[in-house]
């Protein structure tokens, strides 16, 4: 056992700490990520929405298909724990949707395909 003298934010602590060897190690259980989301091309004429910070996508809101009006909600991405509404850019249809409940994003990932 060793003892050590820690300062946190002033105060000073004495803790003690006791080697252990790998055998006495035991491995926490490691949560698979979601998966990543899909690139997908624009098609020809279409407006991207891209991701505007690397989060996760927490909900979709539209689906391939429907229509869309000038800010509405597309998907929420959390982002640093804040919920982030991705708004559609013009009115149209969505043509493409490159993400699901779930999928991680990095900044600039294509979201979708407002057309």
């Amino acid at each position: 056992m060793k003892n050590y003298k820690v300062v946190v934010n002033g105060t000073a602590y004495q803790i003690s700490v006791e080697e252990i060897d790998a055998s006495e190690v035991k491995a926490a259980p490691v949560a698979s990520a979601a998966p990543a989301a899909k690139p997908v091309a624009a098609p020809a004429g279409g407006e991207k929405v891209e991701a505007p910070m690397p989060g996760t996508i927490l909900d979709v809101k539209v689906k391939e298909g429907q229509q869309v009006k000038a800010g509405e909600v597309l998907v929420i991405l959390e982002a640093m724990k804040m919920e982030n509404e991705i708004l559609a850019p013009c009115d149209g249809t969505v043509v493409s949707l490159s993400v699901s409940n779930g999928a991680s994003v990095e900044s600039g990932a294509l979201i979708c395909c407002v057309q």
